[in-house]
């Protein structure tokens, strides 16, 4: 099975380009983009993502709405919520893809080690890659 692919929705360039750095560095393939509408047309174009690492304040869709409106045309896609919004918790719906507590990364993250496990963790559950790298 070929490289882990990733998508990162962050509207903070900065976060986009340290987590892409570092999520290559362990061997994932990574696209980014700055919004929930760019999410969108990015799968519209026929790309695909094994696991979508998901800011929650953006600007137009929140990233409640983009984790719905990207589930609805990639439902195999894995979520992770990436958020500065402390006392973020995921609603029902939202909850009901499989999203909880346990997939919500606070910021500022200071190791990334844990998200880059967790991606790793939740694509072997979920049968995305040959088992650990």
């Amino acid at each position: 099975m070929g490289r882990l692919r990733v998508l990162i929705v962050d509207d903070d360039q900065r976060v986009r380009e340290n987590l892409a750095a570092y999520l290559e560095d362990e061997g994932m393939q990574v696209s980014d983009v700055a919004s929930g509408e760019e999410a969108v047309t990015l799968l519209s174009s026929g790309a695909r993502f094994d696991v979508c690492v998901m800011d929650m304040r953006l600007a137009g869709m929140d990233g409640n709405d983009s984790i719905r409106a990207v589930h609805a045309m990639a439902p195999g896609l894995e979520f992770l919520i990436h958020t500065g919004s402390a006392a973020y918790s995921p609603p029902a719906d939202v909850k009901g893809l499989g999203l909880d507590r346990d997939r919500v990364f606070f910021k500022p993250l200071q190791d990334m080690g844990p998200l880059a496990q967790a991606i790793q963790d939740l694509a072997d559950r979920c049968g995305l890659t040959d088992g650990p790298r």
